[in-house]
């Protein structure tokens, strides 16, 4: 397939997508979503273990900013280091705004948990846009893209307050990338080898979803840990590949 054929397929998947989302009924956010498994609160911290499943995204985010602090790092290209650099801001609000909401888990503050969420999505799809196909495009888009995303939550939070929620923006935010990321990894050449490191990316997001789902069955097994803890973990590791994507690989 080339270039050009294969941008037309990404603009026609994105399509499809916002025509899907357009023309679908309004998701509202599920009440049930807020009831986890896991209410356990040692040390008088509602809900401890998932607030402190968080703190591997805080850990991730620390050496995220030393690497980029140090310089020569092989794995990165020159003109998007501050696309990097904000990856590893969401990674670090995540942390906390995570932690919060899960102190007292409802609407209001599940906003501070999908902000920070965000702001990382749209700083790794733009990355991968700029490794894969043009730094110059990812660094244009990357300000509309985040604007985007926020504004989806915004977007979200105001229909939720107003009686008629509305996730599918946000939905489009966090899954459409989740579409586009691996056709771009397949179809377009990267500068920067090995590619696995962002398969990595992917399969440990993948499955920190769907352990999500998995929330009470884990947590009958394990008797201390739910999916929903678990989950906190996975997506920290699916960050920690990222980190040593920066780190490992090289320039060809």
């Amino acid at each position: 397939m080339t270039r050009i054929h294969s941008l037309y397929l990404l603009g026609g998947v994105t399509l499809a997508a916002l025509v899907a989302a357009l023309f679908a009924a309004p998701i509202p956010q599920d009440p049930a979503y807020h009831l986890f498994t896991d209410e356990s609160a040692p040390f008088g911290i509602p809900n401890f273990a998932n607030v402190v499943s968080n703190a591997p995204f805080l850990v991730v985010a620390v050496l995220g900013f030393h690497a980029l602090s140090r310089e020569p790092l092989t794995g990165t290209h020159p003109a998007l280091k501050t696309l990097y650099r904000v990856f590893f801001v969401g990674v670090f609000l995540t942390a906390f705004g995570s932690g919060w909401y899960h102190l007292n888990p409802n609407n209001e503050t599940l906003v501070w948990d999908r902000l920070p969420m965000t702001i990382s999505f749209m700083a790794l799809f733009c990355v991968i846009i700029g490794e894969h196909i043009s730094a110059m495009l990812a660094r244009r888009c990357f300000p509309f893209l985040l604007l985007a995303g926020l504004l989806s939550v915004g977007y979200w939070h105001l229909t939720e307050t107003a009686g008629n929620g509305d996730l599918r923006p946000y939905a489009l935010v966090q899954f459409l990338p989740m579409l586009l990321v691996p056709i771009i990894l397949l179809l377009f050449p990267a500068a920067l080898k090995p590619v696995s490191y962002y398969w990595g990316v992917i399969l440990f997001y993948v499955l920190s979803k769907g352990v999500e789902l998995l929330d009470s069955e884990i947590y009958a097994v394990t008797g201390f840990l739910s999916g929903h803890s678990l989950k906190h973990v996975l997506a920290a590791v699916a960050a920690f590949m990222f980190y040593l994507a920066l780190r490992r690989r090289t320039m060809i």
